[in-house]
């Protein structure tokens, strides 16, 4: 090897370094301003309850926001997954503005979503911009978007591994090459450390009694699974149906004013106000006190009709909620700890209802040990095979690589 070949190498390496480093500074930074903001809204709300009101004009201010200056970026995550598959043109920065600001006034008058989406979408948008700066071809802005991805959702829940695989399996393994790999992992720990540096702190859970691995509790595993599989099919088909249901409305402001009113009234007006917002207190309870059998079921009704509607935010922590809630509920009726119940469910109904059950389980460890691995590993298996071919991303390649799994573990065996 030539010492011009050596030096472009070594050239090639300081870049994407550097790349990294930058949009997880970036991206981590813009996750720590988007949380501090999210929970001063959120506390905001929370003490004055009659803002939940307003939310058809909060609904409509969204509306009229992407109508008039985000139709390019309306996609949303979905505008991530297809650049990658086919790229066309840099993703526009205003997306990153976009929807911050769309989720913090969605969450300020109380409607039901979740915050990945929003972190992941400013990631990318961020990441996409050093296609110009550093002239990168397309098949370098797939590692762009990866790494927007990766740095959005490490930094907004603070699981630097999860991150990292999320990004690379969201995107389908196969055609992610082990650049990307590396690189995906680089980013996601600078904007982790990003977040900390600003001292922003993450919601901590924990699950105190594991027992032991046996058949009896593999097959309640394998029971949680499945239910979460079905919860997490149930979650993606309602925000699809909403939301198709919502776009025969042909003027896409009156969406969200229109859902905005009829969520004020159910949220308010019925006092269901447990289930707008992220839901992270009900969460957190549903680890020691056991959950209503029916709460799952109206965070999936309520988070639904309100992305549905047109609302921003994302979807990822409304799924926490009804895994949670659900593993909590089944605690009545399943033998283990609820508290195991309620971890199982978390990032099984996640691993559904997005397709990724390797990134969910590397998170369910990051954020819960090493202990229940075993048991968080088959639960998100699981969940991933019995949650059907659609999920929460239109634009996310599902069926090819989840059949082409399944046929790999049937032919070891």
């Amino acid at each position: 090897m030539t010492s011009q070949k050596l030096k472009e190498i070594f050239l090639t390496i300081i870049k994407w370094i550097l790349i990294c480093i930058l949009i997880g500074i970036f991206s981590g930074s813009a996750s720590a301003f988007f949380l501090v903001s999210l929970e001063f809204v959120t506390q905001f709300r929370i003490h004055h309850d009659w803002i939940i009101w307003l939310l058809p004009f909060g609904g409509l201010l969204v509306g009229f926001t992407y109508y008039y200056w985000g139709e390019s970026v309306v996609k949303g995550n979905n505008l991530l997954l297809e650049e990658y598959e086919n790229p066309q043109k840099i993703i526009p920065f205003k997306m990153a503005p976009l929807v911050l600001f769309g989720t913090l006034i969605t969450h300020l008058f109380g409607g039901s979503a979740g915050r990945e989406g929003t972190a992941v979408q400013m990631g990318g948008a961020i990441a996409d911009q050093f296609t110009k700066i550093f002239k990168l071809d397309n098949s370098e802005r797939k590692i762009l978007i990866i790494l927007g991805i990766s740095a959005g959702f490490a930094s907004v829940f603070g699981t630097p591994l999860a991150g990292a695989i999320f990004a690379l399996e969201v995107l389908y393994f196969s055609k992610i090459n082990f650049k990307s790999i590396v690189l995906s992992f680089l980013v996601a720990y600078a904007a982790y450390f990003t977040v900390e540096f600003w001292q922003v702190k993450h919601t901590h859970y924990s699950i105190p009694e594991i027992p032991e691995f046996s058949i009896t509790t593999l097959i309640y595993t394998l029971i949680i699974g499945v239910l979460s599989g079905f919860a997490a099919l149930l979650f993606s088909r309602s925000t699809h149906f909403w939301g198709s249901l919502f776009s025969k409305i042909k003027y896409p402001p009156l969406r969200p004013f229109i859902g905005g009113i009829i969520l004020a009234i159910a949220i308010a007006g019925f006092g269901f106000t447990k289930f707008s917002g992220l839901g992270v207190p009900v969460i957190a309870d549903s680890f020691s006190n056991q959950s209503q059998w029916y709460d799952f079921l109206l965070k999936i009704l309520f988070t639904g009709f309100t992305l549905g509607a047109g609302f921003k935010g994302g979807e990822v922590t409304p799924l926490f909620f009804v895994g949670a809630t659900l593993g909590s509920a089944l605690s009545g009726i399943i033998p283990m700890p609820m508290a195991l119940l309620a971890g199982l469910g978390f990032v099984a109904v996640f691993s559904g209802a997005t397709h990724t059950p390797i990134a969910c389980t590397i998170m369910g460890m990051e954020l819960f040990g090493l202990q229940p691995g075993i048991f968080i590993a088959i639960a998100c298996t699981i969940a991933y095979f019995s949650s059907g071919s659609v999920g929460i991303y239109k634009s996310q390649i599902v069926k090819g690589a989840k059949y082409k799994l399944y046929h790999r573990i049937n032919s070891n065996f």
